[in-house]
């Protein structure tokens, strides 16, 4: 049923563009061409938070914060060994999956900490990829409150999802 969905989706786009005579091909390039607007704004900012990311992981300050602030994450209920992934994904997303790869590979896809991985994983978000991406399109300079903000709403749900998985 549902890969019949985005094909019906389009032919009824589609049907409704004619009955309302526009010219879709040419809405479609005007489209295609203001993409290629946002691609060229959002670059630098981009590959800005790609490489902090990666100075962040290479340096080895994503291992040595991890470890200080594990004492209080495992007072919250986060075990220590998802420290570094509660941290890191609040920067990018493909380096937090490649962590939980290692968590699987260690622990096993079974184990507590890997179900509690993926829900860490899976219900947060890249805050400073985001942050860089969308503010940077827009304009917007005065985005510290909300940086803030999606950094505890992560860490809120690491606790809530570790709490979760204890009992599942």
């Amino acid at each position: 049923m549902s890969k019949y969905i985005l094909p019906s989706l389009i032919v009824l786009l589609l049907l409704y563009s004619v009955v309302r005579k526009n010219n879709t091909y040419n809405s479609f390039v005007i489209g295609a061409k203001s993409s290629f607007d946002l691609i060229l704004t959002s670059f630098p900012y981009i590959a800005t938070i790609f490489v902090a990311v990666e100075i962040f992981n290479v340096s080895g300050l994503s291992v040595l914060f991890s470890d200080f602030v594990a004492p209080v994450f495992e007072f919250l209920g986060i075990p220590k060994q998802l420290s570094e992934l509660v941290i890191l994904k609040n920067f990018t997303g493909c380096g937090s999956l490649a962590l939980l790869e290692n968590i699987f590979e260690t622990y096993g896809a079974d184990s507590y900490l890997a179900r509690a991985g993926c829900v860490i994983a899976g219900c947060s978000e890249a805050i400073f990829y985001v942050t860089a991406v969308y503010f940077g399109k827009t304009k917007v300079t005065k985005f510290r409150y909300a940086v803030i903000v999606g950094v505890l709403a992560n860490l809120i749900g690491a606790i809530v999802g570790c709490f979760v998985c204890r009992f599942i």
